[in-house]
């Protein structure tokens, strides 16, 4: 472990988190100017469609679980579609509790229509990085979230 030198000045520049923070930024804003010109929607609206896209019917507490958002986010962007005619809403007979939530005719358009623009962007980021490169990234990225979600990792 790296113990800090109270003589040394500490420069956040420099700091892992800082600088994860900063690729964050960076990335979320270069896509959000895509959906956001094309179709006006907001970093959550688009990580509902993205999440309701691939499962087709999910509740809203499954989509909290699979997108890293609140809850609070994730229900303003679902009754945002639903105004939108993005998004539909429909209750289970049986368990009025468990709303089935799908993109709508209209909603896959939308999606399918920015699908393409999403993924040429992320071919931009990874411009210049050969496969191996890439992968090693995306290792790296998942042993990071690892280390953190085990139980001792601030033990140490």
């Amino acid at each position: 472990m790296r113990h800090p030198d109270p003589e040394s000045d500490f420069d956040l520049t420099d700091f892992f988190p800082y600088q994860v923070r900063i690729y964050y930024r960076a990335i979320t804003d270069a896509i959000s100017r895509i959906y956001k010109s094309m179709f006006d929607l907001s970093v959550s609206e688009w990580r509902v469609m993205a999440v309701l896209s691939s499962k087709n019917v999910l509740s809203a507490s499954q989509i909290v679980a699979r997108s890293s958002m609140t809850k609070v986010n994730v229900s303003r962007a679902i009754k945002s579609l639903k105004a939108q005619g993005l998004l539909k809403r429909d209750i289970n007979g049986d368990d009025k509790r468990f709303a089935a939530l799908r993109l709508t005719e209209q909603g896959v358009e939308v999606f399918n229509t920015l699908l393409p623009h999403i993924l040429l962007l992320e071919e931009q980021m990874f411009k210049g990085f050969t496969p191996a490169e890439r992968a090693d990234l995306i290792a790296m990225m998942a042993r990071v979230r690892r280390n953190l979600e085990s139980p001792d990792s601030l033990d140490k």
